[in-house]
C-alpha cells in the first residue's frame, strides 16, 4: 500500500473515500483512532494499492489539489 493523502480534515477524507469507492478503488484509512484523540498532531492517512495510484491521484486532485504530496 502507498499513501495517497494525509489530512486532518475528516470531511475531505470522507468525500475522497466515497469518490474512490465509486471509481472502484479500494482505500484504507490509517491513524484514525489516534487522530481522534490527538487531532492535528496525528493526521489521518489514506492508503491505496500502488497499482491504483495514477487514477486515485487524478480523483484526489479534482477534490483537493492543494492536499496532494509531490511525487
Amino acid at each position: 500500500m502507498i499513501e495517497l493523502l494525509r489530512t486532518e480534515d475528516p470531511v475531505l477524507l470522507s468525500a475522497l473515500k466515497a469518490a474512490l469507492d465509486e471509481a472502484g478503488i479500494g482505500s484504507v484509512e490509517f491513524d484514525g483512532p489516534i487522530a481522534d484523540i490527538y487531532g492535528a498532531v496525528f493526521p489521518r492517512r489514506l492508503m491505496i494499492l500502488e497499482d491504483d495510484l495514477k487514477e486515485a491521484r487524478a480523483i484526489a486532485a479534482s477534490l483537493a489539489p492543494d492536499q496532494l504530496p509531490d511525487l
